[in-house]
């Protein structure tokens, strides 16, 4: 290949915005990155400037352009993945408040808000037709029960919105100004059905946001198009000077952040139905395509063309995975000191434990030992799957009076293998309704490390793959952008030329894999006698 044509995939994680370049084999060029404010109002609120966002955004690009010494002339394609948070805007886009302070500038609820907990549980109990396409329940991380918050706590807001936008939307709205949005964002987040290509009004009209359907769903989205479709005319003349591009680079229609991960590493062998793509952030997302729709109680979904084109996804996921392990650790007494020798030797606090674990034992799955008698369900943040239930909490089990640095490794330890089994337990369940896999993709910035990747194939049982490239949700987003420009016939065909494989971890088996399943099962009744604790 040429070479000479470069794509650039920007994604708007929870607190920064990142961007890389991309050559025509799907190596990365450069990166750049800036950090986003985040507004924290009370423990369920959590808000965005869509504002700061686009700056970081521009930042972002103009720095990955520098780093990979290439020309604005050469970038042929942009794509954008982002946290499915919910934008409100005004009349020529300008910024509404979100929340009881007025501040305009904050105009985002954060994904991870949960201020519409009662919101949801009022929509679940009604059990309407499309909640089938949402794993039965819907979570107060969607859309609709946050509008309807909106809507009974800041009427005048709701009423004076002209547009609402996931994230992902808002940034192709900003960068084209075409107000078309995405069957992965409508469909996975907005209840769309996009096996039937509509809206379902009666839907609307039950839950209280009849407004919506009876103005013909013009502020949530009339135009809805695939991942990698080429919106408008490309930029814009004030987009392209505020990224430091050129006016007209076709831009794709946008994806959530965790699906833009799928994009980009469950094409690897060829057969996105037989991995599931495992995208470990601050929360993590389980991303399961399957030929026809899959009902799993609990599992989001099925979606239609959500991620994959032409496949159905299934989307289950723990709503703290990496943030539920750093305020783990947080708790135990070693924490400042280990905190403090981490910042010595220039790591994160995590990458030292594992570090240090890994050093105590012959190979990583043995590090298992060490969390002997140490039993952790980290679901600080309620359980996204397969109970969809908010109000789950984390427990952890075998504590004594250790406050030395080897006792918050075990933690740690036990902390990872929480994740694994939470893991375990959503596959289970969707083989259960014919949804199974062979093997995990895994890529996010949590699950970087060979300890991490090891404890989640052992904790599993399940082969965990990770991508040859180290940025496979920017090159998911990238592919979106290779797609608008025509590099590529279609979104598949992109994935499965530039995905591949890189190291792989295979599953321990004997004494390693008899621990992990008795601890499994320990995993399991916590979590059960949990919920019948926490009302008393």
């Amino acid at each position: 290949m040429s070479g000479r044509r470069h794509f650039i995939g920007v994604d708007v994680g929870t607190g920064s915005a990142r961007a890389g370049v991309f050559n025509e084999a799907g190596e990365c060029l450069g990166t750049g990155k800036r950090d986003i404010d985040i507004y924290r109002d009370g423990a369920h609120r959590v808000e965005q400037s869509s504002a700061n966002i686009w700056q970081a955004v521009c930042t972002a690009v103009r720095t990955a352009v520098s780093a990979a010494g290439i020309t604005p002339e050469s970038v042929t394609g942009l794509g954008f993945d982002a946290t499915c948070s919910l934008v409100v805007l005004g009349e020529g886009g300008q910024s509404l408040p979100v929340g009881p302070a007025g501040i305009a500038e904050r105009d985002i609820i954060v994904w991870m808000d949960h201020r519409a907990v009662e919101q949801a549980e009022r929509i679940n109990a009604q059990g309407h037709e499309v909640l089938r396409y949402v794993g039965g329940r819907i979570s107060p991380e969607m859309q609709t029960p946050k509008l309807l918050w909106l809507k009974e706590n800041l009427p005048e807001i709701f009423a004076k919105a002209w547009q609402f936008f996931d994230l992902a939307d808002f940034l192709t709205w900003r960068s084209t100004g075409s107000l078309a949005r995405s069957t992965c964002t409508v469909a996975c987040k907005w209840t769309y059905l996009a096996h039937e290509q509509r809206w379902d009004p009666g839907y609307f009209h039950e839950i209280g946001l009849g407004a919506l359907a009876d103005e013909e769903f013009r502020r949530i989205g009339q135009q809805i198009v695939e991942p990698g479709t080429a919106l408008g005319a490309g930029l814009t003349d004030a987009a392209a000077r505020d990224l430091g591009l050129v006016a007209g680079t076709p831009v794709s229609a946008g994806m959530i952040d965790a699906h833009a991960g799928g994009i980009g590493t469950v094409g690897i062998g060829g057969t996105p139905e037989r991995n599931m793509g495992y995208v470990f952030g601050t929360s993590s997302c389980t991303l399961t395509s399957t030929e026809s729709p899959k009902f799993v109680p609990g599992v989001w979904g099925p979606y239609f063309s959500a991620m994959v084109p032409g496949l159905w996804l299934n989307e289950g996921g723990q709503s703290a995975a990496g943030a539920a392990i750093d305020q783990l650790i947080s708790l135990h007494p070693a924490f400042a000191i280990a905190s403090e020798r981490a910042r010595a030797d220039g790591i994160s606090l995590p990458v030292l434990l594992a570090n240090l674990a890994v050093a105590t034992q012959p190979n990583a799955s043995a590090v298992v030992s060490l969390a002997r008698g140490l039993h952790v369900v980290p679901e600080f943040l309620g359980n996204r799957a397969p109970f969809a239930d908010p109000a789950a909490r984390a427990a952890i089990a075998g504590l004594g009076m250790e406050r030395d640095l080897d006792n918050l490794v075990a933690l740690y330890v036990a902390g990872l293998c929480g994740i694994g089994y939470g893991l375990r337990q959503i596959i289970a369940v969707q083989e259960e309704e014919g949804a199974g896999v062979d093997q995990i993709i895994i890529s996010g910035g949590a699950g970087q490390h060979d300890l991490t990747r090891q404890i989640l194939a052992d904790a599993s049982g399940k082969t965990v793959i990770a991508p040859e490239t180290p940025e496979p949700v920017l090159l998911g987003a990238a592919l979106l952008g290779a797609t608008a420009a025509r590099a590529f016939p279609d979104l598949k065909e992109a994935m499965q030329a530039l995905s591949r494989a890189g190291r792989v971890y295979e599953p321990a088996g004997g004494e390693i894999a008899s621990i992990h399943a008795r601890r499994y099962e320990a995993f399991r009744t916590l979590q059960a006698d949990l919920r019948t604790m926490r009302d008393f």
